[in-house]
């Protein structure tokens, strides 16, 4: 905890952002944050609430206050030795994590929780710029090795843990440079790359290897990594994006929202001939088809191409301006949120189905045709969408993207080619608990993340990835040491 009374006598405050009207004109992250004396004041908010609910937040399981209780007092190198005995990538949860512990925070009651993410994000940039973060070699080398498919945060973060157990580690990634989603799928707005390039060279200095280009279950075949490897960590992700096949769907200027933020993270990062394969939405009237955190993103980045227009719809109901706390607190609660990239500009639409895409006579995408809906519950208390008798109408449109979420892992290539077990969802089955926790139904296979759990949040990935680690661990050595 950090000052016995601080939550009385401090009151909240959080980092802020640079004016919409400037960040969008460039691709760089744009967040103002604290001074080490706000900080601290902020720190000492945390109060001595006998349970720590915002562990109960956090899947990483970070120990919250007691880095808030070091951040008041100034130990910011042990804040950043204790932040990261849970958390591999703090700097990427710091700026991408839609912070639950805060709405598990106690003092979140009276809507003032103590500012969690800002003091994490903090305490690991502080930590990088005074040089307290370094590779941790591993004494002794246990002779064994692993094989992880996928370079995206859960297979980052167990990569990384296994290495520190002295385990040879290979990472192999599709595309042409590590990170996963968090390279190309989050704009580089959120999240600046060279962080990822920083750990990258943690990690390459802790002994793991890493290769691109790579794309297991089709350039290079699955069973061979099970034949050259102890064992293998499938960590690819949940990458099917959900389909919207309404008639005009093949239309020019109708895309998949991944497409879309791909490939221009490609041309901001500098990759070769991406501009080339660059979707523009300049001079654009921009549609995103889907209410979180991907149609945020396509949002922020159709203003800074310069879109004439952008609209939002979402198929489920407005969501409440406030929770009621008596019913939600502690948990994660239904409520309006609005993004940076909201806050930029865009109109917002809810209880909006789309019927179809109309054709401007070249094979174009010039309007969607959409209905209002409601939502009702049936006998069995079950959620019933019904369309609105008479409420259709037409959105201008030139550019749509799709950002309905994603299915599963993709089937294709390395799934089929190991025939591995799936759930009912779709995803690769494994349990997480007891003495087969991420192992798939071959042995030897593990795996971790959204490609096991469907879409997730990346410190839902960081935690899956550690856990995977220490039962590989266990499994190739007998018993672990690995913290999870």
């Amino acid at each position: 905890m950090g000052k016995p009374t601080g939550f009385l006598e401090y009151e909240r405050h959080d980092r802020g952002y640079a004016p919409a009207a400037d960040r969008v004109t460039h691709f760089h992250e744009f967040v103002i944050p604290l001074n080490e004396d706000e900080l601290k004041i902020q720190g000492a908010r945390c109060m001595d609430c006998g349970i720590p609910f915002c562990h109960q937040g956090c899947p990483v399981n970070n120990i919250i206050p007691d880095w808030n209780d070091l951040v008041y007092r100034g130990e910011w190198e042990e804040a950043s030795r204790v932040l990261h005995s849970t958390n591999n990538f703090p700097e990427m949860t710091g700026r991408i994590c839609p912070a639950p512990c805060q709405e598990s925070c106690t003092l979140n009651i009276t809507d003032e929780p103590v500012t969690i993410k800002t003091i994490e994000c903090a305490i690991v940039d502080k930590a990088w710029e005074a040089g307290w973060i370094k590779p941790q070699i591993a004494p002794h080398k246990s002779g064994k090795s692993v094989a992880v498919v996928g370079s995206g945060p859960s297979g980052m973060a167990a990569a990384q843990q296994l290495a520190r157990a002295g385990h040879r580690v290979v990472v192999y990634e599709k595309a042409d440079r590590i990170g996963g989603l968090l390279r190309y799928g989050i704009p580089d707005f959120k999240l600046d790359k060279r962080l990822l390039d920083r750990r990258v060279s943690q990690m390459r200095a802790e002994g793991v290897e890493f290769h691109t280009n790579h794309k297991v279950g089709v350039t290079l075949p699955a069973r061979q990594l099970m034949a050259d490897f102890d064992a293998v960590v499938l960590a690819g992700g949940s990458e099917k994006p959900r389909d919207l096949p309404v008639p005009g769907r093949e239309l020019k200027g109708v895309h998949f929202a991944m497409d879309f933020l791909t490939r221009n993270s490609k041309v901001v990062q500098g990759v070769p001939g991406a501009r080339e394969q660059l979707i523009s939405a300049a001079d654009k009237h921009v549609l995103v088809i889907g209410g979180g955190d991907t149609g945020s993103d396509c949002i922020g980045t159709a203003n800074r191409h310069g879109a004439a227009s952008v609209t939002q719809i979402e198929i489920m109901p407005r969501p409440p301006e406030k929770e009621d706390k008596a019913l939600t607190w502690p948990d994660w609660p239904n409520k309006l949120r609005t993004s940076t990239s909201q806050e930029e500009g865009v109109e917002r639409m809810w209880s909006v189905a789309t019927k179809r895409f109309l054709d401007d006579g070249n094979g174009n995408v010039k309007a969607a045709c959409c209905v209002r809906v409601e939502w009702k519950k049936d006998e069995k208390g079950n959620w019933q969408m019904s369309e609105v008798e008479g409420s259709d109408f037409e959105i201008r449109t030139d550019l749509v993207t799709l950002a309905m979420g994603f299915v599963h892992p993709v089937h294709e290539g390395m799934l089929e080619e190991l025939e591995v077990s799936l759930n009912g969802s779709g995803n690769v089955q494994a349990p997480t608990d007891g003495p087969g926790a991420y192992r798939t139904s071959i042995d030897g296979v593990f795996t971790a993340g959204d490609m096991r759990r469907g879409q997730s949040l990346v410190v839902w990935a960081i935690r899956e990835g550690r856990q995977c680690a220490h039962a590989v661990d266990t499994y190739l050595m007998g018993v672990s040491d690995l913290a999870v």
